[in-house]
């Protein structure tokens, strides 16, 4: 029987006892890691993978098409999950998890497996995902499986067995990060009363020390992608990071959510997406300049819906599928620039332009040059309250 494995290795406690784990039940454990913008030193944690168990170690540089097929397909879509998380992590998993099958059919692995826990939303994302992609294999989930119930207890197994895992600078946070943004918990953070200490944000500097003056960003879009900064072209991996950099110093980013996780509890979550969130705010203002009402208001229940869709795990479905083809139809257009102002933790919409704006000056405007013919309002107006005349 095919006792191979390949397993989501992050480099943390947590995988590299699993590695352990599954060596001591006669698994053969290929340790896959996906780089999607978290850093660290990758070969020092190949060394780790190979020195906890691993037969072998695959390191793919998944970032551009994290960014180009995930991250802005998710711009395009408008989707925040209850208004304040733009699902970095949760974009990250999918592409993830379609690396470990593409590796196991190569290596001709039986099996798949990863670090979740067994309360969190990773676990069904990872495990979906494999379902929707390749059936045939059989996931396994260690901390959902193994006796050790404390982070104490593992670090104990690891040192019992030997494992090369750095545990004296532990965190009090949990962290997972990509090129799209941070996800942050544990720690006081469990407290929902508690407001956030300056220690746990790592992407953006405290608003009240940010720059006094504001900086000024245009942004340019192309059907809907972005791909310039001021007039200066980025592909789609440095340019989320630019404007990472440029957001961080200025504060913009931070969001404090208490959020209904997928298995049915509430946790609370501090994310920081500084680049992101710029977007986000600029692609918006585009469409509502190119896009009419009916199109733009009915995409406000479709990026809800995508956005449930992603932080549920179902981005290899049909629903989504579809959805993406709408979703594209309606960038068509998204082409322009926008100007944004970024000033101690808020940014804002300073200008927009567009060659297919649907606004017209001469019709909105109050003064001289109106040409909006005043003279139909009347009848509009009976005709449209007409059935809800008493």
């Amino acid at each position: 029987m095919n006792k191979k494995v390949v397993l989501a290795y992050s480099g943390g406690l947590d995988t590299s006892v699993a590695v352990r784990w599954l060596s001591d039940k006669g698994y053969d454990v290929v340790a896959y890691m996906a780089d999607v913008g978290q850093g660290g030193d990758f070969q020092k944690l190949k060394k780790r993978a190979l020195s906890a168990g691993s037969s072998k170690v695959v390191i793919e540089d998944l970032k551009e098409e994290f960014a180009e097929d995930f991250a802005f397909q998710s711009l395009k879509a408008g989707a925040v999950y209850e208004s304040k998380y733009l699902l970095a992590t949760a974009l990250s998993r999918p592409i993830i998890a379609k690396g470990m099958v593409e590796t196991a059919k190569k290596e001709k692995a039986g099996y798949v497996a990863h670090g979740c826990t067994g309360k969190g939303n990773d676990q069904v994302r990872f495990e979906v995902t494999v379902m929707a992609l390749a059936p045939e294999l059989e996931i396994i989930a260690p901390l959902r499986e193994w006796n050790m119930f404390s982070r104490e207890e593992e670090i104990e197994y690891a040192n019992e067995k030997g494992i090369d895992i750095d545990v004296t600078k532990k965190s009090p946070y949990s962290l997972d990060q990509n090129i799209w943004g941070i996800s942050i918990e544990c720690g006081v953070l469990e407290d929902p009363w508690n407001e956030p200490p300056e220690d746990a944000y790592k992407m953006t500097k405290d608003p009240k020390k940010a720059p006094n003056k504001p900086t000024y960003v245009d942004i340019e879009f192309k059907n809907g992608v972005p791909v310039k900064i001021n007039n200066k072209k980025y592909d789609p991996v440095d340019l989320v990071v630019k404007l990472n950099e440029i957001g961080g110093k200025n504060g913009i980013g931070r969001t404090d959510l208490v959020e209904n996780r997928l298995v049915g509890i509430k946790s609370r979550e501090i994310y920081e997406a500084p680049g992101a969130w710029i977007l986000h705010k600029a692609h918006k203002d585009l469409e509502a300049l190119v896009l009419d009402r009916e199109l733009l208001h009915f995409k406000e229940s479709i990026s809800l819906k995508y956005a449930e869709l992603v932080y549920y795990g179902l981005w290899f479905t049909p629903l989504k599928k579809a959805l993406d083809a709408f979703i594209n139809e309606t960038q068509k257009k998204v082409t322009g620039v926008v100007k944004m102002k970024l000033l101690k933790g808020v940014v804002s919409v300073a200008g927009r332009r567009s060659p297919y704006s649907l606004y017209k000056k001469e019709m909105a405007t109050y003064e001289a040059g109106d040409k909006f013919d005043r003279s139909v309002a009347e009848g509009f107006i009976k005709v449209w309250g007409m059935p809800y005349k008493k």
